[in-house]
């Protein structure tokens, strides 16, 4: 079993979608560059380029595209902390020689193709640091532009969720539910998590395939739940009334995932383990926290138990 962080389920799950990608490109790159990426020929990679110690922040996804009428690629990186990263231009720029090394080896190609980097981030607070490698570089600015061509820079396109409002996010269905939960995962309360997931399950509406509509719900609904530990017993039965009447579709997913939630003691047994505090209590719900995707920062918060036993106790579900 793969454990996967929840943030980085729902992103892959929906932006590695072909449609929802080309929706994302179509709507959000600058028009300069989209009239020169064929996105018709968009193709997802199954490479993923971040290394084991930054998997709990970071996820990324990598599409093949015809570029101004050459191979190219689109490569996203996530950032799915609830802070930023000071180094964000330098692990992007080794993921992208791993990307030119990769094509390299397997084609023993002499030349490499163009890589446009994206970076998507959805912190509680707004990103403030510069979008090229030089700003990383101490005194880059200043230097003599007959220096700095011997320094490599380069600039990524940035899309900062938690200044975006509900104006500002366009697109189809999903890409409008992914953006606008993600934009509200970090930053609103119970209550206003709440009306953020009533407005994107309102958008569900817009899809004419309903089989599609109520598959994305349950992925939105695991999501919210998985990455918000702090929501009660409360929060879910207000989700589910209102689901009741605004979604009838998705009550039968709803109801689901509570007996699922029940089984596999996301409420009670999270609840007994932390009244209890016995050890043994607090290793099976970091068990059924592990195996529900939850994030490994949240089980920590939650359990008291150290993050190298909790890593311990992943391996061993993975084998």
């Amino acid at each position: 079993m793969k454990i996967q962080n929840p943030h980085d389920r729902f992103f892959k799950e929906t932006l590695g979608k072909v449609e929802v990608a080309k929706d994302f490109l179509n709507n959000y790159l600058p028009g300069n560059i989209i009239k020169v990426i064929d996105v018709d020929t968009l193709e997802p990679q199954k490479d993923s380029f971040i290394n084991k110690e930054l998997q709990e922040g970071f996820s990324d996804l990598l599409f093949k595209a015809n570029i101004n009428n050459r191979e190219g690629y689109i490569y996203f990186l996530f950032e799915h902390k609830s802070y930023t990263r000071k180094d964000i231009a330098f692990q992007l720029l080794r993921y992208m020689m791993e990307i030119w090394e990769t094509k390299s080896k397997k084609e023993k190609a002499d030349e490499l193709p163009v890589i446009i980097p994206l970076v998507v981030y959805h912190g509680k607070d707004r990103w403030k640091i510069g979008t090229t490698l030089g700003e990383m570089i101490v005194g880059y600015k200043d230097l003599p532009e007959d220096i700095k061509k011997f320094t490599p820079n380069y600039e990524y396109l940035l899309y900062d969720l938690s200044q975006f409002t509900d104006d500002e996010i366009k697109g189809e269905a999903q890409l409008r539910i992914l953006f606008t939960t993600l934009r509200d995962i970090f930053t609103k309360d119970s209550k206003s998590l709440q009306d953020s997931v009533f407005r994107a399950v309102s958008y569900l509406r817009e899809l004419d395939d309903k089989k599609t509509g109520i598959e994305y719900f349950e992925t939105l609904m695991r999501y919210i739940f998985n990455a918000r530990a702090d929501l009660t017993r409360a929060d879910f039965n207000e989700v589910v009334k209102k689901i009741e009447t605004t979604y009838p579709e998705g009550s039968e997913v709803v109801m689901t995932l509570a007996e699922i939630f029940r089984e596999e003691g996301k409420e009670e047994g999270i609840l007994k383990g932390m009244e209890v505090g016995a050890k043994q209590g607090k290793i099976e719900v970091a068990k059924n926290a592990i195996r529900e995707g939850m994030e490994l920062g949240l089980i920590e918060k939650l359990t008291g138990l150290p993050k190298k036993e909790i890593g311990k106790i992943a391996k061993e579900i993975e084998n």
